[in-house]
C-alpha cells in the first residue's frame, strides 16, 4: 500500500475513509427507515440488529482510523488555500472524527439503557456497561438522534466543500481522497 505523502492520502487512509463513509450512510438510512416502521415486528427487530452491527463496525473502524491518523500525518492544505478555510477544514475533520466515535457509543448505551443487549453479528455479546434506566434511555435516545443529525449536516457540508474545491477552485483537494482523480 502507498503511504501518505505531502500531496495526498495513502491507500489505507482512503480505504478507511470510504468504508466508514459507506457504513455511516447505510446505518443512517437504516436508522431513519426502521424507526418509521410501526409496531414491534420481526422485520423491525432484524433491522435494529443490523443497525447496531453497522454501528459497532463503524466504531471499530473509527478507532482504527484515529490510530492511523495519529501515526500518519495528513497532507498539508493545498497551496493558496485561505487560512480560514484550512482552519474550518481542520475543525470539521476533528468534529467528524469525534462524532464517528461518539454516535455509535450513544447508540450502544441507549440500547443498554433500554434493557436490550447488543450481540454483534448475533454471536458476540458486548459487555453490559449500564443497567436499564428509563430516564437515561430517553437522554441517550435524544443524544443519539441529534448527534446523528449533526453528523449528517457536517457530512453534507464536508461533501459540498470537497465539490467546491473540485469544480470551482480546481485545486486538487478532492483528488487527494479519490484515487481515480489525479
Amino acid at each position: 500500500m502507498r503511504s501518505t505523502t505531502p500531496a495526498r492520502y495513502g491507500a489505507t487512509a482512503i480505504g478507511l475513509h470510504w468504508i466508514v463513509a459507506l457504513l455511516i450512510f447505510a446505518a443512517f438510512g437504516l436508522g431513519l427507515y426502521m424507526t418509521d416502521i410501526p409496531g414491534f415486528t420481526p422485520t423491525k427487530l432484524k433491522l435494529y440488529s443490523w443497525h447496531k452491527w453497522l454501528g459497532v463496525t463503524v466504531f471499530a473502524l473509527a478507532v482504527l482510523r484515529v490510530l492511523w491518523r495519529l501515526t500518519h500525518a495528513a497532507p498539508a492544505p493545498v497551496a493558496g488555500m485561505p487560512a480560514w478555510q484550512a482552519g474550518a477544514a481542520k475543525a470539521a475533520h476533528g468534529l467528524l472524527y469525534l462524532l464517528i466515535l461518539v454516535v455509535p457509543v450513544t447508540g450502544y448505551l441507549y440500547s443498554l439503557a433500554a434493557g436490550v443487549p447488543v450481540v454483534y453479528l448475533g454471536m458476540w455479546p458486548l459487555p453490559t456497561l449500564i443497567e436499564p434506566n428509563d430516564a437515561l434511555k430517553e437522554t441517550l435516545k435524544f443524544a443519539h438522534v441529534w448527534l446523528n443529525y449533526l453528523m449528517a449536516a457536517l457530512v453534507v457540508l464536508h461533501a459540498a466543500a470537497a465539490l467546491k474545491h473540485q469544480w470551482l477552485d480546481r485545486d486538487g483537494t478532492l483528488g487527494r481522497m479519490l484515487p481515480f482523480l489525479r
